[in-house]
């Protein structure tokens, strides 16, 4: 008998540990950085725990799964939408959100990502509606502000908080995708045509410019040697002007020296003919009789026959 009783103590007390374990196990709760857990009492909103470690009243509290408050982000299917020109175009959207209250996210609304998906699909629906494909494709910052600040605004009684909307794609028809193809491809061949041919003008104008300014160039280049030969021809005057006027030469050496530099003036391969004026002749014979002298006559006027000969010459 005193093992029999000693038996069943030990399987009351083995349960009883069992027991205080289980209860220990279920009152005591973790709940890790950035999540939240909702505890009802007798299925009654109690509390919301908070990160750290709480205790719980056995078969009393129940904690609900618990909730990420971190942001989310949730990708949607593509959805079909008509634009204001009846067209068919698909877009992906994707929505990042937050849970900002616990409580209201789990007893305002039984799905909340279900719910957003369906508030996003109608919305863009209503807002790419009264735009046509090619607003609808260049407003995409557009839609995207309207979209959030509609789900911000309902979803905000759920407990959540819409940070951004984003659109991924949006797809048109493959035969307007054709169409449009085809128009950027031709924009695309006349810009290059416009950039050719501004790039030949540009090169035209340089060259023409280049040219002008060489020819620029030249032109004074050839005004300045002009100009310098006449000074240093003007310079060579001027001394042979002032050397004859510091000799004081007279009548008679002018004349000698007239005489000595005609026959230089036939001199030269490039002289085919001369043509000597009939005057020549008497002023020669005025320098002869300037000279003076029985022969000076004579002299001056074999002096002219040797100059018209050598005119003469091939």
């Amino acid at each position: 008998m005193e093992t029999v009783g000693g038996s069943a103590l030990a399987i009351v007390l083995m349960v009883l540990i069992v027991f205080v374990i289980i209860v220990l196990v279920r009152s005591v709760r973790i709940i890790p950085q950035a999540r939240a857990g909702v505890v009802e009492r007798l299925g009654k909103y109690q509390r919301t725990l908070n990160p750290g470690l709480t205790i719980l009243i056995p078969f009393v509290d129940r904690l609900l799964p618990l909730l990420d408050l971190r942001e989310q982000v949730v990708s949607f299917p593509p959805q079909p939408v008509i634009t204001e020109d009846n067209l068919v175009v698909s877009i992906d959207t994707v929505v990042y959100f937050q849970v900002t209250d616990p409580r209201a996210a789990t007893y305002e609304i039984a799905n909340y990502i279900q719910a957003v998906e369906q508030l996003t699909t109608t919305t863009l629906r209503n807002v790419v509606g009264g735009l046509n494909l090619e607003e609808a494709l260049t407003s995409r910052d557009q839609i995207n502000g309207q979209l959030r600040g509609v789900l911000d605004e309902a979803t905000g009684r759920w407990g959540i908080r819409v940070s951004r909307v984003e659109l991924k794609a949006i797809d048109p028809p493959h035969s307007i995708q054709d169409s449009m193809e085809k128009q950027m491809r031709a924009e695309r061949d006349r810009r290059a045509a416009i950039l050719t041919a501004e790039g030949t003008k540009q090169s035209a104008i340089l060259t023409a410019e280049g040219q002008r300014q060489a020819a620029i160039l030249k032109a004074e280049g050839e005004a300045k040697a002009a100009i310098l030969r006449a000074d240093g021809e003007a310079q060579a005057i001027q001394k042979v002007f002032d050397a004859i006027h510091r000799g004081n030469p007279d009548q008679k050496l002018l004349a000698y020296q007239y005489l000595q530099t005609l026959p230089r003036l036939a001199e030269g391969s490039s002289n085919k003919l001369w043509i000597i004026p009939s005057e020549v002749g008497e002023a020669l014979k005025g320098i002869g009789n300037a000279l003076g002298g029985p022969g000076a006559d004579t002299a001056g006027r074999g002096l002219f026959d040797e100059v018209a000969a050598k005119s003469t010459e091939p």
